[in-house]
Order: structure tokens, then C-alpha cells, then sequence
């Protein structure tokens, strides 16, 4: 009874904790953004095989998580909530691809396994970098740099009332999964049986809800435009910890750091 209500706490405190007093609360918005943009695009340009080189760049998101003061529990549950989905696309690829691509002494790993690696890596760091720009940004400044960006209004409207609604959707449902177990009194679920009209139930009344609000804004003399206080000042510090961030990502992926580093240890080694 508890799932739908749980699921709603933990989507209520990513908005608690854009209320935070740490250095990167304190950063301007755009500047967030925009290193969070240039680490997600070095992540996705690696190539499917690549473990190693990926591997340095966890410490973006570690220090996110370390300036920012948020809750390493709460990142790593909602990580295990999501993973799910990864582990379904990525698991196929060990069956895949059986080419052998790396050996470690009498282990053999195949090219799936390292892109099954790859692509689990890629989603752990991705998904905890925008968490932690959500959390210490706020979805109206997000929203807010990317009207600035030039993104279509129409695009930065949906996304900030598909985020502010969400709860609202789960309100709903966590209220029809009350119902039906109050009224059912056996089992510990919703039977597969009714999951159909219950969904049928949840867009009619989703419906209903929508309507509701669309009126309240509209008499708020709400004509779909945006307005969003001005940005914050930009200075010296702000960019010196955008260009540094830069600079190390970049270097990460221009450098491979981690097989520069193995030739060493193999040269040293003799």
C-alpha cells in the first residue's frame, strides 16, 4: 500500500534539496548546465567497448555529491530503482558479441561483457550527474537557462509541467491502490486481473485533474509564456570552476589517463 506513497516522498525530497546552502547551490545556474552538458557528451563519445578510459571521470559526479552535500543514500536507492531498465537493454550483449577483446591472466572477456560494463558505467555516472544538477539547481533555473539556450518554449513548457505534475500523477494512483486494497482485503497486490480498468481509471481522472489546472492558470491570466527571474551574476570563481571541470574532462577524454598510467606501471615494472 506504501509503494506508490514511497515512490512520492522520494520525488518530493529532490525538491528539498534544491533548499540546500552548499557551493554549487551557490553557483549560477548556467554554469551547472554547462559543465553537466560537456561531461555528458564525453560519456556518450566513447567507443561501446570502452571500461578504462571511462573510469576517471567518476570523480565529476563523486565531487558533485561531495559540494553539493546531498545524501549519497538517497542517489544510490534511486539508482537501484533504475537500474532495472539498464540491466534489460545492456544484458543481451555478453550473448551478442562472444568475441574475445581483453584477457586477464587465464580470464577471457569477451567484447559483450565490456560493453555490457560500459554501458551500466555510463548510465551509474550519467543519471547521478543530472540528479545532482536537479537537486542543487532547481527545475524552474534549469528551465530557466534553457529558454536563454534558444530551446523552443513549447519544449521547456512541457518539460516543466511534466516535472511539477508528476507528483500529482502519482498522487492519483497511490490513491486508487489505497482503494482497491482497502476494499479487496485478500493478497498483497493489485490483481493482474484489474489492472486495466484501474489504468482506465487513473486517465479518466488524470483527465479531470488536468482540465482543473488548465482552468486555474488560465484564470491566473497564464497565456503559455514563461517568465523566470533574472539569472544569477556570473563571476571570476564560477568560471574558474567551469573551465576547470572542463579542462579535466577534456584531458580525460582527449588523454586516455587510465592506459598512460598502465604503460607506466608496466615500464616501471619492467
Amino acid at each position: 500500500m506504501q509503494r506508490f506513497q514511497r515512490h512520492l516522498d522520494h520525488f518530493r525530497r529532490l525538491d528539498d534539496l534544491v533548499q540546500g546552502d552548499s557551493f554549487l547551490h551557490r553557483l549560477p545556474p548556467a554554469i551547472q548546465v554547462i559543465t553537466t552538458l560537456v561531461f555528458l557528451l564525453s560519456l556518450a563519445s566513447y567507443p561501446r567497448h570502452e571500461v578504462a578510459g571511462i573510469l576517471p571521470l567518476t570523480l565529476y559526479p563523486v565531487m558533485l555529491l561531495s559540494l553539493g552535500r546531498l545524501p549519497v543514500a538517497y542517489f544510490v536507492e534511486r539508482l537501484l530503482f533504475l537500474s532495472p531498465f539498464v540491466l534489460l537493454i545492456a544484458i543481451a550483449n555478453p550473448f551478442l558479441d562472444r568475441v574475445v577483446m581483453l584477457q586477464i591472466g587465464v580470464v577471457e572477456i569477451s567484447g559483450g561483457w565490456l560493453s555490457f560494463f560500459s554501458i551500466v558505467l555510463r548510465f551509474l555516472l550519467g543519471v547521478t550527474a543530472v540528479l545532482a544538477l536537479v537537486a542543487t539547481t532547481g527545475i524552474h533555473d534549469l528551465c530557466s537557462v534553457l529558454l536563454r539556450a534558444k530551446v523552443p518554449q513549447i519544449l521547456v513548457l512541457q518539460l516543466l509541467l511534466l516535472y511539477r505534475y508528476l507528483s500529482l500523477l502519482m498522487e492519483e494512483a497511490y490513491r486508487i491502490e489505497q482503494a482497491y486494497l482497502l476494499r479487496a482485503g485478500v493478497g498483497r497486490g493489485i490483481a493482474p486481473a484489474v489492472w486495466g480498468s484501474l489504468a482506465g481509471g487513473l486517465l479518466i481522472r488524470t483527465y479531470s485533474r488536468a482540465r482543473m489546472i488548465y482552468q486555474a492558470m488560465s484564470c491566473r491570466g497564464f497565456t503559455g509564456d514563461l517568465q523566470f527571474s533574472k539569472s544569477a551574476h556570473v563571476d571570476v570563481g564560477s568560471l574558474l570552476y567551469m573551465i576547470g571541470w572542463m579542462l579535466f574532462i577534456l584531458g580525460v577524454r582527449i588523454y586516455p589517463v587510465a592506459y598512460i598510467s598502465e604503460t607506466m606501471v608496466k615500464g616501471a615494472l619492467g
